[in-house]
């Protein structure tokens, strides 16, 4: 059996419980699947403020978590926390978007992101570009909406969003295109007749990728930029995150 813990770094639940069920659709039969919301911050990540924010909830939620776990996936599209999970935990951390880029460019020489909410535009074009993969990047097309409006209505935002991945294709040369977004969760079969083109879902790529590598059991780094931090006091945390510091 292998345990994987799904991480939701805002604070609405019902995007908690939207990405739980679309990870279940695409987990192998013998994995078992545990979600977390985040006990602070804002309800949804929207711009670069609410990021920092969130980045701390992934990192507390983690650190306050006793249950069992080969795997953690940060759902998340933008990985707010992703670098600091991956250094402190022992076992593999995933973000939707570095699995659905890293998948992205395995299946084709270029890929658009088409997500919800404008400000993620730059947003995601400055993380694809912290992974040396801007050359790979056609676009990135945001449809006016949040995710958040999309988990509530998607059917209201299929026309935006089916328009949005043809021209990610038709006019930005897009050979894969990610629809990113936890609100967006299991929206690509939906919108793929009418894409001409592959569509990724965000949650799918970080749950195959999560299986592979709790199922090949890689040690920790023991060097490098992810080794175990060294310990350091702290104020005003919540008892899980500041043991974690303390004792990383």
């Amino acid at each position: 059996m292998t345990n994987i813990l799904l991480i939701n770094p805002n604070t609405t639940k019902s995007i908690t419980d939207l990405v739980l069920r679309t990870a279940k659709g695409f987990a192998s039969k013998g994995t078992r699947l545990r979600a977390l919301t985040g006990s602070f911050g804002p309800r949804y990540i929207a711009s670069r403020a609410a990021y920092a924010i969130a980045s701390h909830a992934a990192l507390d939620a983690y650190a306050n978590d006793r249950g069992p776990k080969d795997a953690v996936v940060l759902a998340c599209f933008g990985d707010p926390g992703l670098a600091a999970l991956k250094e402190v935990s022992p076992v593999p951390v995933v973000g939707m978007a570095d699995a659905s880029i890293l998948q992205a460019c395995a299946m084709g020489n270029r890929f658009s992101i088409v997500t919800g909410g404008e400000r993620w535009k730059s947003m995601l074009e400055e993380f694809v570009a912290g992974h040396g993969l801007t050359s790979r990047l056609a676009s990135v097309r945001t449809v006016a909406p949040t995710g958040a409006d999309i988990a509530r209505n998607p059917k209201a935002a299929m026309e935006l969003l089916a328009k949005g991945c043809s021209a990610c294709v038709e006019e930005d040369g897009a050979d894969v295109v990610i629809l990113g977004g936890a609100g967006l969760a299991g929206l690509a079969a939906k919108l793929k007749p009418m894409v001409d083109a592959p569509l990724l879902d965000g949650v799918a790529c970080a749950i195959s990728m999560a299986e592979g590598l709790a199922l090949q059991q890689p040690a920790k780094a023991r060097n490098g930029a992810l080794a175990k931090p060294g310990a350091v006091d702290s104020i005003k945390l919540s008892k899980g995150l500041s043991k974690l510091l303390q004792s990383p």
